[in-house]
């Protein structure tokens, strides 16, 4: 099987460990929105992911040299796109 990688627009929560994205929106209510900006996340703004807990949930990402803790359902209302395209495709 081939090793996973974000579609062209996916959430956040797709991203695999150590891969980066950058964010195009943000889904949801405004309540929502106005509080992941707050943190950061922005339109624009690159996001890599960490560490999952043990449980599988939450999970961290680094954005703008912070580490930051979100839950799978607040990470599928951030949408991505594959900051590298080459991380995609395996190494020759």
């Amino acid at each position: 099987m081939t090793q996973q990688s974000v579609q062209p627009t996916a959430p956040l929560s797709d991203l695999c460990s150590g891969r980066e994205g950058v964010i195009l929106g943000i889904r949801g209510e405004n309540r929502l929105k106005r509080r992941l900006a707050e943190m950061g996340f922005v339109k624009g703004a690159r996001v890599s992911a960490g560490q999952t807990a043990p449980l599988g949930d939450p999970r961290t990402y680094t954005i703008r040299g912070y580490q930051i803790s979100l839950r799978r359902a607040e990470a599928d209302q951030i949408l991505i796109a594959a900051a590298d395209s080459q991380a995609a495709t395996p190494a020759e």
